[in-house]
């Protein structure tokens, strides 16, 4: 859990803004248009606000984690657990995920947990094309 030479790395700025923000802002947008608009049709058809609701909370308590995940790992303190925080972004908060990601630059550089984050981004995408065109059909066989 302690890697050190990721966080000392001469080679990476330790500071400034995020890099390349019009390019990584248009790919946030596109992934939250499809879980946006179904959140937002629900809410409107008045069937459910759960669904925008959670997505917003979510993505504010997943924010925060991954604020708090990145202050601990510079103080070199207890972390938070690898899997609490792809809970939380299972529940919804992959888009603030996402964003403290790019914000902290944290949990960028390790690959097996950016496998697991841009699975759950997958999944939420694929959740939303079956609700929103493909009649539920999909997650209906589970």
């Amino acid at each position: 859990m302690n890697d050190s030479g990721a966080r000392n790395n001469p080679g990476r700025k330790s500071g400034g803004g995020v890099q390349h923000l019009g390019l990584k802002l248009l790919v946030f947008a596109a992934l939250c248009a499809l879980p946006l608009y179904g959140a937002l049709s629900l809410w409107l058809r008045g069937v459910s606000v759960i669904p925008l609701a959670g997505y917003g909370v979510v993505s504010v308590l997943a924010f925060f984690l991954y604020w708090g995940d990145k202050r601990k790992a510079r103080a070199d303190t207890w972390r938070t657990p690898e899997n609490i925080l792809h809970a939380v972004e299972l529940a919804g908060g992959w888009p603030g995920a996402l964003l403290a990601q790019q914000v902290f630059r944290h949990k960028t550089r390790k690959v097996s947990f950016q496998l697991v984050f841009w699975l759950i981004v997958l999944l939420h995408q694929v959740f939303w094309i079956d609700q929103l065109f493909l009649g539920a059909h999909l997650f209906a066989l589970f």
